[in-house]
């Protein structure tokens, strides 16, 4: 491949550098949380953070006492503190309900979050109503009016929402009013509604499992897929004249449901199935009431499980650059869910290695998903050529390169391999060809060095771990071993020749990334 450095150039928007996730709001109030935080903040350069639990009762925000109401926002204050002083900003999902708020009883995760409607509107609205309010006092407008109100998580799914959709709406309806209220210049925002479906199991005011698709049929990808409530949303925010500045959803390539013995298992669907996601829903915000609203993706990874070994193997990192490349520009962001396996849902990691979701594991080892995060941050936004496995970027007048090797002949996204049992997530990263890479690039200061930075399959952590027996909890040497062998990555240096010709070489084993910088 030739390449002229001095050549046009298409803009490369960094949408996968604007939000990224976290578990819930409380586990933000530990030091080695914001440790991470700040690692990939910095490296990474996200730029907004979403999580669950902000209303949550390890918040304390709500209390009733003799039919007195109390807030109290010092938890919430403590930690968007220390976001904003990061310069991370808060991207607020507006759950859950707090126990004196809760219509009936219903829980979620080790945590016990409170999924239930709220048994009085008005008392839920005054609540955001006087968070905001505070928000606004304490952090200004030019800051507030920056952030974004998501109201609640994956209401669709009764785990989350034990209400029915019309009750969702009814909510919707009371918060971004009273949102509004106090500044019109707020954004406000929904439904958050979780992956998409192949059925109408979502169609009616709540879910009908007997309509799942998913387990008749074998090949997942010769289905219709559609995004949950977003019309239905949408045309009814437009009949209530409700505000709706940006749109949310969570595409992850999966899906749960009924396999036809009342077993509920997950299927994996083609390796393009978020691009097809992404353009769906893109489609159906541009012809909806509401066309020029944002579209924020707010989860988003390569399964919704925090016990699929999958997260802490390479394929998975391949998977996020690929498809993060594949849909730069098509949405506003593509948040990954999320930066820290420091994540308590189902309670703490069982092993330092057990597929969390996090880039960073619990002793802040990094995972080959933070490489493709940090290799993506560092691209240039000035594109010069892109094709599959490949991006070559300028930027700060220099040629920098991003590289990912996605098997051609792997149809799927990255399989699930469910903890206790890393077999599939071993079984994928051993298959797959090699690729060969050659370009030669024009244009460049004669004596520039390059350096080609490679992440292979047998130089990630977990593969070391499980060498050293994969202690559950690492000793302080081997956490050392462990931290350096997240950082490392073959290297080779390359010169401009005096002509201003850079030859780039290599090949590179199935599911390799890396950068030329």
């Amino acid at each position: 491949m030739n390449l002229n450095f001095q050549g046009e150039t298409t803009k490369l928007p960094h949408t996968w550098s604007v939000c990224v996730g976290a578990g819930r709001a409380n586990e933000g109030l530990r030091a080695d949380w914001q440790a991470q935080l700040r690692k990939v903040h910095r490296e990474c350069g996200f730029r907004y953070l979403r999580f669950h639990g902000l209303f949550h009762d390890d918040m304390h925000v709500y209390t009733e006492e003799n039919g007195a109401i109390h807030y109290n926002f010092q938890y919430v204050d403590q930690l968007f503190d220390a976001l904003l002083e990061e310069g991370v900003r808060p991207f607020v999902e507006l759950s859950f309900m707090p126990e004196a708020l809760c219509s009936n009883d219903q829980t979620l995760f080790w945590w016990k979050a409170r999924v239930a409607p709220p048994n009085d509107l008005e008392k839920w609205a005054d609540l955001v109503g006087a968070a905001v309010e505070h928000w606004l006092a304490r952090y200004g407008k030019e800051e507030v009016c920056q952030w974004y109100f998501e109201v609640w998580n994956e209401p669709n799914l009764n785990a989350f929402w034990s209400g029915s959709r019309t009750q969702y709406y009814d909510m919707y309806r009371a918060t971004s009013r009273k949102i509004k209220s106090i500044d019109p210049d707020l954004k406000v925002g929904g439904p958050a509604t979780s992956n998409y479906v192949p059925d109408s199991r979502f169609d009616g005011d709540v879910e009908d499992v007997s309509s799942q698709m998913t387990f008749q049929v074998e090949d997942l990808d010769s289905l219709d897929w559609h995004g949950v409530w977003i019309k239905d949303f949408l045309d009814f925010c437009a009949g209530e004249k409700l505000p709706v500045d940006f749109v949310s959803c969570h595409p992850y390539p999966t899906d749960f449901a009924l396999d036809g013995y009342g077993e509920s298992r997950g299927r994996t669907r083609g390796k393009d199935s978020i691009l097809k996601d992404v353009l769906w829903v893109k489609r159906e915000v541009e012809n909806s009431p509401y066309p020029n609203a944002e579209l924020h993706l707010t989860e988003w990874s390569s399964s919704p499980s925090s016990r699929d070994y999958s997260h802490d193997y390479l394929p998975a990192a391949a998977y996020v650059m690929r498809s993060n490349l594949k849909c730069a520009g098509l949405m506003d962001c593509l948040s990954y869910w999320t930066f820290t396996d420091i994540f308590e849902e189902v309670g703490a990691g069982p092993k330092a290695f057990h597929g969390g979701f996090g880039m960073l594991n619990l002793q802040g080892v990094q995972k080959p998903v933070f490489h493709a995060y940090r290799i993506l941050h560092e691209l240039g936004e000035e594109c010069l050529a892109q094709d599959e496995g490949w991006v070559a970027t300028r930027k700060n007048g220099r040629l920098n390169m991003a590289f990912y090797h996605y098997p051609e002949s792997y149809g799927a996204t990255v399989p699930m391999s469910m903890y206790p049992d890393q077999t599939v997530a071993r079984q994928c990263q051993d298959s797959g060809e090699e690729r060969h890479y050659a370009f030669t690039v024009a244009g460049l200061r004669p004596g520039d060095t390059y350096t080609l930075c490679l992440l292979k399959r047998d130089a990630i952590p977990v593969v070391l771990w499980n060498q050293m027996g994969a202690p559950v909890s690492p000793a302080r040497e081997q956490t050392a071993l462990l931290r350096r062998q997240g950082e490392a990555m073959e290297r080779t240096v390359y010169t401009v020749d005096d002509q201003g010709c850079l030859s780039l070489e290599f090949t590179a084993p199935a599911w390799t990334i890396g950068q030329l910088i």
